[in-house]
């Protein structure tokens, strides 16, 4: 599957910006989907996930609350709200399909596919 994320951009701290990953190659709904980000000099860290049919969410403490993932099957898109924006969300953020993947998928060893990442800078 490719994928092809979007809507990054630069925001105020306590903005808000919501991301997009677009989906395309092979059936979306067979895929769990994750956000990851990766901050300059930092390791790629988990954000967000969503199980398959979008009943189940995951999310790192550090946007919880904040942060909302969503999916559209039907538009083969993965979505992620962000809200009450900190300078230390400033990162690029990455999103990944995983097939197989099912409790937890903070782990990036679980996907098998990455979007090209869009970069979100949050101003103090």
């Amino acid at each position: 599957v490719q994928l092809q994320a979007s809507g990054g951009g630069l925001v105020q701290a306590g903005g808000s910006l919501r991301l997009s990953c677009a989906a395309s190659g092979r059936t979306f709904s067979n895929y769990a989907m994750g956000w990851f980000r990766q901050a300059p000099g930092k390791e790629r860290e988990f954000v967000t996930a969503i199980s398959r049919a979008g009943a189940t969410t995951y999310y790192a403490d550090s946007v919880k609350g904040r942060f909302t993932i969503s999916r559209d099957n039907t538009k083969n898109t993965v979505y992620m709200q962000m809200n009450s924006l900190k300078p230390e969300d400033t990162a690029v953020y990455y999103c990944a399909g995983s097939l197989y993947g099912t409790t937890g998928l903070s782990r990036t060893s679980l996907y098998d596919y990455w979007g090209q990442g869009t970069l979100v800078t949050v101003s103090s």
